[in-house]
């Protein structure tokens, strides 16, 4: 079931280009920090169009990754949802 948001909802709710906001929880462990911040940036044109603020839960097991991006279109959006969704450790994608 793909549960990423559809091109019609992406495009009637979000002006293109411009700053798409995403957030990743996953388990702390086997750098999941890294490899959500790898996977976004390969989707965009350059380093310089993303953004990101890390928080960890008071236990530390889990973290939360907020991410402001530069996209051009909703389908790079879904693009970026439909990798980060194949990450190991990863809890929730909204």
């Amino acid at each position: 079931m793909d549960t990423r948001p559809s091109l019609d909802l992406l495009e009637s709710t979000h002006f293109f280009p411009g700053v798409y906001r995403i957030k990743a929880i996953g388990i702390t462990d086997e750098n999941f920090e890294a490899r959500v911040i790898e996977v976004v940036g390969l989707q965009l044109a350059s380093p310089s169009e993303i953004d990101y603020t890390v928080r960890t839960t008071p236990g530390g097991r889990h973290i939360a990754i907020t991410i402001d991006a530069t996209v051009q279109s909703a389908q790079q959006v879904r693009e970026i949802y439909a990798l980060l969704g194949e990450l190991k450790g990863l809890t929730l994608l909204f």
